[in-house]
């Protein structure tokens, strides 16, 4: 319920099941920032599945974003942002906190590896989403790297997943208090994020949380509990410890996350023993336990298990761009790389993705067959499995290039965040954009993706076909958005067919 006030009043308060919370009006918008949906996950909670928050008396303040979890990289975008442990926390974007309003809700899962990122990124500043499409948006953080995700003995697994699902019971207790509908929940995730989708989609304690589903760029990268085992002991030994609850207790998180920063540079000379997962450089993923997470995505919706939920999925054209451009390496990858990562990955060997695209370079063979397998194709194989399972899907193709490095880096990984948050001067835009204003062409495509997000929202149809395996229509979004047959032929045909299984550990003596 919301609490009466003077109708003049800047700052709401909202009562929660825990609590009441004093939000402020921004914008025309109410915010309510750093709302916990369950304890810190410190002390005897540690590396256990989360726990629903204790109660509070008197007003809350939710002025401030929640501390983000502990994670690599530092935290791009973090001044003013509080220290502390009570990462688990929500951050809600709504028109009014009218109960009776009974808006349609987006949740936000960020990416980053499943290793870094936080809700209170200036990225995923949500304001624009919740305003053009007059709904609530939810933003959350989640338990990252070996907090989350690692493979622990005494530990469930998937404890960053489980922490998505309580604040998406969260949701379903509180929102109609914020002015959202729990009957009309969409989430929506990108990256890492897009894979929590894609988990959540497959996980029983999931079902009838949400309604919607949208997974932009999800990564094909979920590990076995041999290979999950195995990379939990190796980050554990980097601190000379057993992966157990018992050894690492005592350990502090910031030590946690050095383990997995002195391991990721070891990994690529682990091929032979980690196979796929070792060039990535990422120790984290969800991992398909048999209990929490039954089976992988693929094969849980092409099985029906989550048949009723609508869904959207797609991809960006030229994703590994970001990461060899990260690396120094933009339009330089020679023949001896090109062939190491055909050998790894392309389903049918090398030969076949070069008598594929007779034409290609070395550079752009790299290029594609690691776009390939890690997000075009889990993302495509999600909707069609989907598909199988008896439900509906709609996918698209984000191919508008990214304006900085004169258009090189092309339709690169997470240049769908800035078009769709509408952030253009935060965090990766910055070098996607290279900090110039965004055009009027930009701007354009922005409020396209707003319009189908948003639409797909409220009405389970976000403006184009829904896909199926004849005619295959999706949403190609370049500067002028059109509907056209799946524009990655060729690398569908290539992985027709293919399963994404778990990860194994290819050999343990290596």
């Amino acid at each position: 319920m919301t609490i009466p006030g003077p109708a003049e009043s800047v700052e709401p308060v909202v009562r929660t099941s825990s609590g009441a919370v004093r939000g402020r009006t921004e914008d025309g918008l109410t915010v309510f920032r750093g709302i916990p949906f369950a304890q810190p996950p410190v002390g005897d909670a540690r590396f256990a599945a989360p726990r629903r928050p204790r109660p509070w008396d008197g007003v809350r303040d939710a002025h401030a974003f929640g501390p983000p979890p502990p994670q690599d990289l530092g935290v791009a975008g973090a001044t003013g942002v509080p220290e502390g442990d009570d990462w688990l926390t929500v951050n809600v974007w709504t028109p009014a906190p009218d109960p009776a309003a009974h808006r349609p809700v987006m949740v936000w899962i960020h990416g980053g590896a499943y290793k870094m990122g936080h809700s209170g990124s200036p990225a995923y500043d949500a304001r624009r989403i919740a305003a053009d499409g007059d709904l609530v948006v939810v933003t959350l953080n989640y338990r990252l790297g070996m907090e989350g995700f690692a493979h622990i003995e005494g530990a469930p697994a998937n404890r960053g997943l489980l922490d998505q699902i309580a604040a998406l019971a969260w949701v379903q207790e509180n929102i109609a208090a914020f002015g959202g509908d729990p009957d009309q929940v969409t989430i929506f995730g990108e990256s890492a994020g897009a894979g929590s989708v894609a988990s959540l989609l497959a996980m029983p304690r999931a079902a009838g949380l949400f309604r919607r589903a949208v997974a932009q760029s999800v990564p094909g990268t979920f590990f076995s509990t041999g290979l999950a085992a195995d990379i939990g002991a190796a980050l554990a030994a980097e601190l000379g410890l057993r992966p157990t609850v018992e050894d690492l207790a005592e350990i502090t998180p910031d030590q946690l996350v050095e383990a997995g920063r002195a391991l990721a540079p070891k990994m690529p000379g682990k091929v032979p023993r980690w196979g796929r997962a070792a060039p990535t450089v990422t120790p984290y993923a969800p991992v398909v336990d048999g209990e929490f997470l039954p089976v992988t995505p693929w094969q849980a919706l092409a099985s029906g298990a989550a048949r009723e939920v609508e869904l959207i999925a797609g991809h960006n054209r030229d994703e590994n761009r970001l990461f060899t451009a990260m690396a120094g390496k933009l339009g330089e990858i020679g023949e001896d790389r090109a062939s190491a990562a055909l050998r790894l990955y392309a389903p049918g060997g090398e030969a076949a993705y070069r008598a594929a695209f007779p034409d290609a370079s070395a550079n752009d063979l790299y290029e594609r067959v690691q776009t390939d397998w890690l997000f075009a194709m889990p993302s495509l194989h999600l909707a069609e499995a989907h598909l199988a399972g008896g439900g509906r899907a709609h996918v698209y193709e984000l191919t508008w290039p990214a304006p900085a490095f004169d258009g090189a880096l092309g339709a690169c990984h997470a240049l769908d965040i800035p078009l769709l948050f509408g952030a253009f001067q935060a965090d990766l835009a910055l070098l996607q954009f290279g900090g110039a204003e965004p055009t009027e062409e930009a701007l354009a495509l922005s409020s396209a993706f707003r319009t189908s997000w948003t639409a797909f929202a409220r009405t389970g149809d976000p403006g184009w076909p829904a896909y199926d395996t004849e005619r295959r229509l999706v949403q190609v979004l370049g500067a002028e958005p059109t509907v056209a047959p799946y524009p990655e032929e060729t690398s569908r045909r290539l992985w027709e067919g293919y399963e994404f299984e778990p990860l194994p550990l290819v050999d343990p003596k290596a």
